[in-house]
């Protein structure tokens, strides 16, 4: 047994305390062979700190395309040549979505925006789409809304949306390779204003950008330290279009190895699957994944790429024996 996952059992399984970066690091360099091993732990940990239920969330865009930003992995931004355009989603459009998504049993329902930050009219709008959701789903909604002032801040808590999601998408040093109209410290701060505020935070990334693995472990390191409640991790779909669009996705077994090490990073966070799963682990490697400390999945498609279909997903929980989060449980 290598010596990182001597460490990693002692540490982070029986104690509960994550790995550093330089842990992290050594977890994402294990040779193939220690791999089931590290996905074995990874499991132990998240069962011990997180419990055996599984979290399901739907996603939806309320505003496609147009945004004004550079992010060179989104066929959302208008300043690419892919062919996402920009379009609004109206009230019963979205409280249609947001029944679709309970109905296959998840207890998440997330409003995303392709925006710098929401103006007045996309403020309007989702006061207006929460409310009507609430009136008519039982779900928990959640918002990803760009960057936010302290008084956007305010007013999601006052709608009621219970959790943000704001991505850092890839550790501080290789930011500027991945955005340059604006920086890693402005979505920090919206961070900290979130997490102030009440509500919880969801931050994750995209691996496959280009990072070295020791900017993967960077990542991992940074995310720790701002102890999200969730962190949706997403491999790259190389969109066309985009500057990243020529990029290979990542192996498989990269993939796994950094589930393994960013669970054993982070013991008690929700570490959910998100988008590009589909092309980079496939069946089998998505079941891998939620043996090796994945205990989270957003069912059904993203937000401009398809997924598996939700019921292949509530299948294989069930083939798993792991149960679903209920809905009660979380309010």
């Amino acid at each position: 047994m290598p010596e990182i996952l001597d460490q990693a059992r002692t540490q982070v399984l029986e104690n509960g305390v994550g790995l550093d970066e330089a842990g992290v690091l050594a977890v994402l360099n294990l040779p193939d062979e220690h791999l089931p091993a590290a996905l074995q732990l990874a499991h132990d940990v998240r069962m011990r700190w997180c419990g055996p239920e599984v979290e399901v969330e739907g996603i939806v865009s309320l505003k496609t395309g147009g945004c004004p930003e550079d992010c060179h992995f989104c066929s959302q931004s208008g300043l690419f040549t892919s062919p996402v355009r920009s379009v609004w989603l109206d009230i019963p459009s979205l409280v249609e979505a947001a029944k679709q998504t309970a109905a296959t049993g998840a207890t998440e329902f997330c409003i995303v925006a392709a925006v710098r930050g929401p103006d007045a009219r996309l403020m309007k709008q989702m006061r207006e789409g929460v409310a009507a959701i609430k009136a008519e789903v039982d779900i928990q909604v959640a918002a990803s809304l760009g960057m936010l002032s302290q008084e956007q801040v305010d007013e999601l808590v006052d709608m009621g949306v219970h959790r943000y999601n704001h991505n850092l998408e890839t550790c501080r040093s290789y930011f500027p390779n991945v955005v340059t109209t604006h920086s890693w410290e402005e979505r920090w701060e919206t961070l900290r204003m979130v997490r102030e505020s009440g509500m919880e935070v969801c931050c994750g990334g995209i691996l496959g950008l280009g990072e070295t693995v020791e900017q993967r472990a960077e990542f991992a390191a940074q995310l720790a330290q701002l102890d999200p409640h969730e962190v949706p991790l997403n491999f790259l779909n190389p969109r066309p279009g985009t500057p990243l669009g020529d990029r290979p996705v990542v192996e498989g077994k990269d993939a796994l190895r950094a589930i393994a090490a960013f669970r054993l990073a982070m013991p008690r966070t929700i570490l959910r699957y998100a988008g590009g799963r589909e092309i980079t682990l496939g069946d089998l490697g998505t079941r891998d994944g939620l043996l090796g400390g994945i205990n989270a999945v957003i069912v059904g498609n993203y937000l401009t790429t398809l997924g598996r279909p939700a019921t292949a997903d509530l299948q294989l929980l069930d083939d798993l024996k792991m149960p679903v989060k209920a809905l009660s449980a979380t309010l």
